[in-house]
């Protein structure tokens, strides 16, 4: 097979990149002109496997699970399984430190399958399945993102008094990010969580803290997709932190999520996790 259809498309040679561009810092176009990741050549990986095919270079994801470790030292750091999942990158996210976001029950199942640790699972989506909720009880993941009120007596019914079940509440902070309107879930009005405008999630909070079997961990948000600058960010959690002032506090934990944007063009790179 060749590769010369994918030539013009390199912006360069892909050794001079690194964390946060197009390409892993493995990646190499050998003087022949064959692209290679991590010494191992794509047209022959693409020969032996078929295409389309997703290939994934060890070193880059490693690289990138300590460079978040290393500038938030303190916090819990969760990779989105959504991105991608398979056994192998679990145990590296695993050996990392790192916790794993879920929202399905494949990708649970997966997860503890591979041996992650359970109670560095996150389960959230605002659309669980009452299945799915037992499954998650049984196999008693570290923690829940409530979304709609109706999880909340849902996930209670299946609480023990021996083992209440650790949550979050999914929080609207009302900020728009991301580069087009339809992955922007940070503003009011859209499907997922509760919105601080109007109390909907203070009393999501209230209904939490009503059921014995369930303990209010923290608060959670997410703000979109393809999110360029760190501005988005810093708003957000001023608003949680507001909210956490309101009598009586809240909780005393804040959680987010969102996906940095991809580099849209050659020497651009979205906000370093330094940032």
């Amino acid at each position: 097979m060749t590769i010369t259809p994918v030539r013009p498309h390199l912006h360069g040679d892909p050794s001079s990149t690194g964390l946060g561009n197009h390409w892993p810092v493995t990646a190499r176009l050998e003087p022949g002109g064959e692209l290679t990741v991590g010494g191992v050549s794509l047209a022959d990986t693409a020969d032996r496997f078929g295409t389309p095919l997703y290939v994934l270079d060890e070193t880059e994801i490693r690289a990138r699970c300590r460079a978040y470790r290393a500038a938030l030292p303190d916090a819990e750091v969760f990779y989105a399984a959504k991105a991608f999942l398979c056994s192998a990158l679990a145990g590296w996210i695993a050996e990392a430190d790192l916790g794993l976001d879920v929202c399905s029950e494949g990708e649970l199942r997966l997860a503890t399958a591979a041996g992650f640790p359970r109670e560095r699972i996150l389960l959230h989506g605002n659309a669980k399945s009452p299945e799915e909720l037992r499954l998650a009880r049984r196999l008693r993941v570290g923690r829940f993102a409530i979304d709609n009120l109706a999880e909340i007596p849902r996930l209670a019914a299946l609480a023990i008094a021996d083992a209440p079940q650790r949550v979050l509440v999914r929080v609207v902070p009302g900020v728009a990010a991301g580069h087009h309107e339809v992955v922007r879930t940070g503003v009011t009005g859209q499907k997922f969580g509760f919105a601080i405008e109007g109390g909907d999630s203070l009393e999501a909070v209230r209904r939490v803290r009503d059921q014995p079997g369930l303990i209010l961990s923290g608060l959670h948000c997410h703000l979109g997709s393809q999110i360029s600058s760190v501005e988005p960010y810093l708003t957000a959690v001023d608003r949680l932190i507001e909210l956490l002032a309101e009598p009586p506090p809240p909780v005393s934990r804040c959680t987010g999520s969102s996906a940095s944007s991809t580099p849209p063009t050659a020497g651009s790179s979205p906000p370093s996790t330094a940032a």
